[in-house]
């Protein structure tokens, strides 16, 4: 089921429409996403007094983006709440709601600048360049850290 009937809930037969199903959201072309599982909703939509309806969703799932490091595909969870009302644009006609274009909308604002599952990066180097962690960094003796401390007033 992608499209919700609002019907019940504007004529007041009941004050909110539960939400507990998994969606299937179709990609968008031009995302940094090369595919999704299917997306856990779970919680309400009602009607506020002043007509707008008011949904109160949390929603999770897994979507496959390119690793920032090694450029592999890799499962990115994630995790958000729809805690908002939703305008007339999300709405098909008038007792219709298509729950997968307001999921979608919400998806593409969970998409990472950056991630990645490298955890060896002994495998990223080059010819007089290496990737190191930001612990390696650290322990190091950093290059950088004279410039850093003049930065900071100290020697």
């Amino acid at each position: 089921m992608r499209m919700i009937d609002l019907t019940k809930l504007i004529s007041g037969f009941t004050d909110k429409i539960d939400i507990d199903e998994e969606y299937t959201v179709n990609i968008e072309d031009n995302s940094n996403i090369s595919d999704i599982s299917r997306v856990k909703v779970k919680g309400d939509i009602s009607l506020s007094s002043d007509g707008e309806y008011y949904t109160n969703l949390l929603c999770t799932g897994e979507m496959l983006i390119k690793d920032s490091i090694s450029l592999e595909d890799v499962w990115y969870p994630f995790s958000f709440t729809i805690d908002e009302n939703i305008d007339d644009l999300d709405k098909n006609d008038e007792n219709i709601l298509d729950i997968c274009a307001v999921l979608w909308q919400n998806i593409v604002l969970e998409v990472p600048l950056r991630y990645s599952v490298v955890e060896d990066y002994d495998k990223y180097q080059g010819d007089g360049w290496k990737l190191v962690s930001e612990e390696e960094l650290r322990l190091k003796n950093n290059p950088f850290s004279a410039l850093q401390n003049n930065m900071d007033g100290s020697d």
